[in-house]
């Protein structure tokens, strides 16, 4: 194939040989040889029609020239003839190297004009069928006429194949450039050879399409690098971490500040990118984990030595994400080491603390099972229990976190024996309360003077209606408290105290005093009968004089709690007394048995005391 050089020059290179003789002249010339078996004639011929007028240089004046010096020399006639043959012979040689040469050029030609045709056709080949340049439509004429005509369309296809190689270097050197970015070679190598063989407009469509998919699979690639480094800048914002370090360990050009346009958007790149990502995830999961440990550490030491609330408030930032879960957190610096290291040092410091305080906790919670125990009226060894403490904390054979804990579990175990017997406790509440109202109900019966009319007479005759209700249903409730009572046990297995007393036995204690109670009230009423009939008959007897030795004795009664075990059939070991913060236990009656004078003490008459009880001791009995 020739080159574009050679191809441009074909028209203008090849020159026909031109004679330097006139057409004239060679007429001469022929007109020689034409007589060369008589060469006198012919030089003659020659001579006469080579003359001149305007006196130039001719070949018939240089032969005529000639034939004056061989005249004058006397040269031979076969001297001349001799030298015109070697003259003629020369013209032939002369018009043999003309006749090559014209042909050596027509034959250049020829084969211009076929290198023409084949490199125009190559070139449409090459191409393609939407190539605007075809055949030029003169194919007839001279050889030259025929380069001459298919110039231009060579011009022009060399022209489009030019721009159309430009073309796929561009559109090949654009998808060898992707191709080493998605490699992780960003740096530019050799320019891509293109195949001239194939330069149809097919062909770069199709490059064009495979360096669009690449652009768009760069554009996602980016995209996605792109969010990587979002979620790395967010995640080291969150944890404290320098994040333009992190990026540049992956890779150089993730860091803006370096000043490289181009991101790595390679294979490894995004590989090491979703590694990075997964290890800070992972390590703000574990440090989250960690600060809400020393974060719940903190609230339970704050709680366990009253901390103030404006000390507390120092360590929001850290409390708020207590129960945060690993997404919820996105404060910048929440989960920064530093931080976590200043919770540590206050928990610890926090720890020491109450090691040093620990007494004061210790006891602050044996007080509050002490409470527990004595609202379930449990009775414990308090001084035992707080000697106990003191020897654990004085000896050190304890941690303190251990002692609290076990501690913890007592209040715990407490809470849950105290609920178990809440029901229980409530019936023996009542229970009581009725016991409080019966003694009252038998003191007020008592009293002579309950009829007169004083100051608040009126309210004791209320107070007694509800009592008599009350003491009707002592019995029933009773039996339920003790049918409880003994489930109880059954399930645990233990025998239900109260105050350190067994319920049952108190039970069945006050069931006993119950009767004898009945027993002492209708001997009182016999013995009455008795004295009433006595009475009767010494008046029948000595008449109506009233003495002082049979004189009923109209001594005050109280309206009040008895001693435990007395007259009155209150249950023993029970309080009776009504106090402001709650029913007193056993030892509180054994101590202040003294009877306390009602508020409205009245006197009644002997005969309205008897009847009334009467009426009270038949009523009691059912």
């Amino acid at each position: 194939m020739s080159s574009p050089e050679t191809s441009r020059t074909i028209n203008t290179d090849f020159k026909l040989f031109n004679h330097k003789s006139s057409s004239k002249e060679m007429l001469h010339i022929d007109a020689w040889f034409a007589n060369k078996d008589d060469p006198s004639l012919g030089l003659t011929k020659m001579v006469t029609d080579a003359k001149n007028p305007l006196g130039e240089t001719t070949c018939g004046s240089l032969l005529q020239k000639l034939q004056e010096i061989w005249d004058e020399v006397g040269e031979s006639d076969e001297q001349r003839d001799r030298m015109l043959l070697q003259l003629e012979q020369e013209c032939l040689d002369v018009y043999k190297r003309k006749v090559e040469l014209a042909a050596k050029s027509r034959a250049q030609l020829l084969q211009a004009l076929c290198d023409g045709r084949v490199e125009l056709s190559t070139l449409q080949s090459a191409l393609g069928e939407k190539s605007s340049v075809g055949f030029p439509e003169k194919t007839s004429g001279t050889i030259k006429e025929q380069l001459v005509a298919i110039a231009p369309a060579l011009e022009q296809l060399w022209k489009q194949k030019e721009e159309r190689v430009t073309q796929f270097a561009d559109v090949q050197s654009q998808i060898q450039k992707i191709f080493g970015e998605i490699a992780g070679n960003l740096s530019l190598g050799e320019t891509p050879a293109v195949d001239e063989s194939d330069l149809s407009l097919k062909k770069l469509d199709e490059y064009q399409s495979q360096l669009q998919d690449l652009q768009k699979e760069k554009s996602d690639r980016l995209q996605q690098v792109l969010e990587y480094v979002s979620t790395v800048h967010d995640l080291c914002a969150v944890l404290g971490i320098d994040f333009y370090s992190t990026v540049t360990e992956v890779h150089p050009s993730l860091n803006d500040s370096t000043g490289v346009q181009s991101k790595s958007i390679s294979n490894d790149t995004l590989s090491r990118l979703d590694q990075t990502v997964l290890a800070l995830e992972e390590d703000k999961k574990q440090r989250l984990h960690k600060l809400q440990e020393s974060a719940a550490q903190l609230i339970d030491l704050w709680n366990l030595m009253d901390t103030p609330e404006e000390e507390r408030k120092l360590f929001d930032h850290v409390t708020c994400n207590i129960s945060a879960s690993v997404d919820e957190v996105t404060v910048p610096g929440a989960l920064a080491a530093d931080l976590i290291e200043q919770t540590e040092v206050e928990v610890e410091r926090l720890d020491q603390l109450k090691a040093s305080r620990m007494k004061e906790i210790a006891f602050k919670k044996q007080g509050e099972l002490e409470e527990i125990f004595a609202q379930a009226h449990i009775e414990i060894d308090t001084e035992a229990a707080r000697g106990k403490i003191m020897e654990l904390i004085d000896s050190g054979s304890v941690e303190p976190t251990e002692l609290l804990a076990d501690m913890d579990d007592q209040i715990a175990k407490a809470k849950d024996e105290a609920l178990s017997r809440k029901d229980i406790l409530d019936k023996v509440e009542k229970w009581m309360s009725a016991c409080e109202e019966e003694s009252w109900l038998e003191d007020y019966n008592r009293d002579e003077n309950r009829y007169n009319a004083s100051r608040g007479a009126h309210l004791n005759l209320k107070r007694a209606e509800k009592a008599r209700i009350l003491v009707n249903k002592i019995p029933a409730l009773v039996d339920s408290l003790v049918a409880k009572t003994r489930v109880w046990e059954e399930e645990r297995g233990i025998s239900f105290t109260y105050d350190g007393v067994p319920l049952l036995a108190m039970l069945d204690e006050y069931a006993m005093l119950r009767q004898e109670r009945e027993e002492e009230k209708r001997r009182l009423r016999d013995q009455k009968k008795f004295q009433e009939l006595q009475h009767t008959d010494q008046e029948s007897v000595f008449g109506s004089k009233p003495s002082p030795s049979s004189r009923p004795v109209g001594t005050k009664k109280v309206v009040g709690p008895r001693a435990n075990g007395g007259p009155n059939g209150t249950p023993r070991r029970l309080s009776l007394n009504s106090h402001q913060n709650g029913r007193s236990a056993v030892k509180d009656a054994k101590r202040d048995p003294r009877p306390v004078a009602p508020l409205n003490y009245v006197e009644v008459s002997k005969e309205d005391a008897a009847s009334h009880v009467s009426g009270t001791g038949s009523g009691s009995e059912t």
